[in-house]
């Protein structure tokens, strides 16, 4: 097949080639310029949802879509179309991914004025008609992003004596990756407090910086910070914004200089006053901070150096103190100008004057000795030390043998100075009680001597109180009650508990422990207090915790108090009611009267409240049956019949009271008993007008007929017995019937014709007291029935029936006159007991099977009754059939 196309193709090769020179020549060809890459390019703006169409290759190549085989599209980069476009393998055409396209994460380093571009190969294929297309897809900017500053807080300290008009640059200015008008625009302050603006400058890179200006005087012992919000806004419409706090901080300036307390200061100072007496101590105040508030006191230059040699001034502290003896001889007061002296000020200046109060004797002498520890006249005592510790003692000496001294403490506080014993001129100073430091930490007593010549020397003494640790923390509440939802997120927050404590330092320092009784499951933050349960709690498993948290100072020893907490457990209505049994049976008997109880359907909820409650609804029957929601006791609004129906079937809900509410639903199945309130029924015969036709020839033996009755109850209530009680005309014992299956047989020979009559009493075995109906069986003896109207008259006249036989259970009759002879009562009796129990579960089986019987006897009986249609001098044999003819 081969050979003969390549001859064919050989003969027509002319044909052939000017065709493919067609093919390649002409310009409206699909395929013309397939050996080149073409290039398309395609715009699109970034964020675009899945799906959106951006281009369609075949048709912008102007491909002929009708040729076969046709054309097919492909990507060789997989990875590239699947994260951002998808292309129709048939048409060519581009639509977006599922993930969308963000132009800044596509070309993260895409300068301004760049353009964004994702390159694409496409294959035309198949190879026939391959041809590689250079796909270009430009990413145009849209405004999906905010402007955002590289910190949340930005400082600039501004000194507080910069001028109007100042600039400081904003350094952490924001960034936008939007592009051109896209990016920041603009930058402005949410508040400016009236001294400041924002400018923007743009360097030559495009970028901005925002500048903040001073427009107004500011003063940082007025205010020493300003905080807003410098917002950058980009040119979107609308416009997206960036925020960050702005804390503009104003740095100290030297601009204040020291001030004194008190300018002018008068001492008096008796000529015998001992070396180092405290004299006076001046104060002066700068507001400025650090260096630019620090102060040295200094003697002015026209203070003579004898002087200053004299009274020693602390350059510090402030403190004047005689540094020599006085000559009272030579001078009577001293003027002493002091300098406060601050970083770049004019001092400022106080005078002291120091006035001399010449001793014509000297004045006596207060020798300090300190038993507590002391520097510098200050003395330092523990608060644990008890009440009546020693402090110092005071000698006074340079007393006259004429003069008396009288020296006593002045100042305030827990300390008294007494003389010590019995010495004289020995004073003990010493506490009165025991010192708290967390109510004063420091006492300023001053030690007067004075002398019969009113002459007073004060010794200044400083005592400074200790922190010891004994204050053990305190809680806010010792008792602390709080409550949470069950079902609670893990680590929920519980409450913050809050101890503290008098001491200083590591002392006053409280740590949070839980006691040993806390469950595992809670959590107490050390630091914090804050109290928190790591799982979710169920109010049905526990309802309430009670723990202890211990509050630790850090002092030595630890000192630490407890409080106790009570968690209860709030209800959420979580559990749905729950019958105790699945489903419920209850055995009634019929005739139960009305609204008794005929059970209780015991339900529970795990909980608590009105979530706890619950409802009982019938949601089919209601009509019948009723319940008591108090105790869930079921009732039927009537009395019940079995033989109407024997079972009910309800569907019972439980629904609670919670919100939504919840409920469950139980089957609940009533039996009911028979009891025995339905006499057996008498269906054959059908009344007592009705007679039956015997030949006069029936032979004893032959079954007459039967008596069928039925009985509504159940179970022995439903066995029927039958006997013959009464009987009218004929010889007695001339017929028998079965007392289970009611055939009545003839006994004997009939030797009288006309009407017979018995009277069938039909009993069940019911308890307590069986029930029975009576029926009248008649017979006509009688070769045929030739006058109805007489035989009718017979049924209805009046006459009396003698008892022919004993009630079913005495036994079974025998002949003779007036005898009978009876199976013993007891055998009977015991008979059917052990009947009762050996077939009791076989009962209803039998006595279904049995009334079946019956019933297919006595039709198979009725069908089996001839009718003689003509009398004639011959008997007709009957054989054993029976006829039967109602009375109508």
């Amino acid at each position: 097949m081969f050979n003969s196309r390549h001859t064919s193709l050989r003969k027509r090769g002319g044909i052939w080639g000017l065709f493919i020179l067609m093919l390649y020549t002409s310009p409206h060809c699909c395929f013309a310029n397939f050996s080149q890459a073409k290039e398309l390019i395609y715009k699109i703006k970034e964020g675009l949802p899945k799906g959106t169409f951006i281009g369609a290759i075949g048709v912008d190549l102007n491909l002929d879509f009708t040729v076969e085989p046709p054309f097919l599209f492909n990507l060789p980069q997989k990875k590239v179309s699947e994260q951002y476009v998808n292309l129709n393998n048939t048409n060519g055409e581009l639509y977006t991914s599922a993930t969308e396209i963000d132009r800044e994460t596509l070309c993260p380093d895409n300068a301004e004025g760049q353009q964004c571009v994702l390159s694409l190969d496409v294959f035309v294929l198949p190879q026939q008609y391959f041809q590689l297309i250079k796909v270009k897809i430009f990413i145009e900017d849209v405004n999906d992003n905010k402007p955002k500053f590289p910190v949340n807080e930005i400082c600039i300290s501004v000194p507080e004596n910069t001028p109007i008009n100042a600039r400081y640059a904003v350094e952490q200015s924001a960034v936008d990756p939007d592009l051109g008008l896209y990016g920041v625009q603009t930058y402005w302050l949410v508040n400016d407090f009236g001294v400041f603006t924002l400018d923007v400058e743009e360097n030559d890179g495009g970028e901005l910086t925002p500048f903040l200006i001073v427009t107004g005087a500011l003063d940082r012992e007025t205010q020493a910070e300003y905080i807003t919000d410098i917002i950058a806004e980009d040119g979107g419409t609308p416009p997206e914004l960036g925020a960050a706090t702005l804390k503009i901080v104003i740095t100290d300036v030297n601009d204040n200089c020291p001030q004194f307390t008190q300018s002018q200061i008068n001492v008096t100072l008796y000529g015998n006053t001992t070396k180092g007496a405290h004299l006076a101590r001046l104060h002066a105040l700068d507001p400025d901070l650090g260096a630019n508030a620090q102060i040295s006191y200094a003697y002015s230059e026209r203070v003579p150096r004898d002087t200053r040699s004299l009274f020693h001034l602390d350059k510090i502290r402030g403190v004047i103190k005689l540094a020599a003896k006085i000559d009272t001889g030579t001078a009577t007061f001293y003027k002493l100008t002091i300098l406060a002296i601050g970083p770049g000020c004019i001092p400022a200046v106080a005078t002291v004057t120091v006035n001399i109060i010449k001793v014509v004797t000297g004045p006596p002498a207060v020798i300090p000795r300190y038993i507590a520890p002391e520097k510098d006249g200050v003395v330092t005592i523990k608060e644990s030390e008890p009440a009546f510790s020693p402090i110092a003692f005071f000698t006074v000496k340079n007393i006259d043998v004429n003069q008396r001294v009288d020296c006593h403490l002045e100042g305030t506080g827990p300390f008294r100075l007494g003389p010590y014993k019995l010495l004289k001129n020995e004073y003990l100073l010493e506490t009165t009680e025991a010192l708290d430091y967390e109510k004063t930490q420091e006492y300023e007593l001053i030690v007067v001597a004075k002398n019969t010549q009113g002459i007073l020397i004060k010794t200044f003494l400083k005592v400074q109180v200790l922190d010891e640790n004994d204050n053990a923390p305190v809680f806010d509440q010792a008792l602390v009650k709080i409550s949470v939802e069950e079902n609670n997120p893990p680590n929920t927050f519980l409450t913050q508990l809050q101890a503290t404590d008098q001491d200083s330092e590591s002392r006053g320092e409280v740590i949070y422990l839980l006691g040993g009784d806390a469950p595992g499951i809670f959590l107490v933050d050390r630091v914090t207090g804050v109290l928190t349960v790591a799982t979710s709690l169920d109010r049905e498993e526990k309802e309430t915790y009670r723990f202890i948290v211990r509050a630790v100072d850090q002092g030595t020893p630890r000192r630490e108090s407890i409080a106790t907490v009570v968690l209860t457990v709030l209800d959420r209505n979580d559990n749905s009611p729950r019958f105790i049994n699945k489903d419920f049976t209850f055995f009634v008997p019929e005739n139960f009267p009305g609204y008794g109880e005929i059970g209780i359907l015991s339900v529970t909820d795990a909980d608590a409240g009105e979530n706890g409650w619950v409802a009982l609804s019938i949601l089919n029957g209601s009509d019948i049956f009723l319940i008591d929601t108090g105790r869930g006791t079921l009732r039927a609004k009537t009395s019940l019949d079995r033989e109407q129906q024997g079972t009910y079937q309800l569907w019972i809900e439980a629904v609670d009271g919670g919100e939504p509410a919840l409920s469950c639903i139980t089957l609940v199945t009533v039996l009911l008993l028979d009891v025995n309130d339905n006499p057996p029924i008498v269906l054959f015969p059908q009344s007592n007008q009705s007679y039956m036709l015997v030949l006069p020839n029936t032979l004893p033996g032959t079954s007459i007929t039967e008596v069928y009755a039925v009985d509504k109850d159940t179970g022995m209530n439903a066995v029927i017995a039958y006997s013959i009680i009464k009987r009218k005309g004929g010889e007695p014992g001339s017929f028998d019937i079965d007392p289970e299956t009611g055939n009545i047989t003839l006994k004997r020979e009939l030797s009288n014709r006309g009407l017979y009559s018995l009277l069938v009493k039909v009993s069940d075995h019911g308890q307590p007291e069986p029930l029975y109906s009576t029926v009248m069986v008649n017979f006509f003896v009688n070769e045929t029935v030739s006058n109805e109207s007489y035989i009718q008259s017979l049924l209805t006249r009046e006459a009396d029936i003698e008892v022919e036989e004993r009630p079913w259970y005495v036994g079974q009759m025998r002949e003779g006159p007036e005898r009978y002879e009876l199976f013993p009562c007891q055998l009977v009796l015991i008979v059917l007991s052990v009947i009762c129990v050996v077939l009791f579960s076989l009962v209803v089986t039998l006595i279904s099977y049995i009334c079946c019987k019956r019933f297919k006897k006595h039709r198979k009986k009725s069908s089996e009754v001839e009718i003689p249609l003509k009398k004639n001098d011959s008997k007709y044999v009957v054989n054993r059939k029976l006829r039967q003819i109602s009375n109508i």
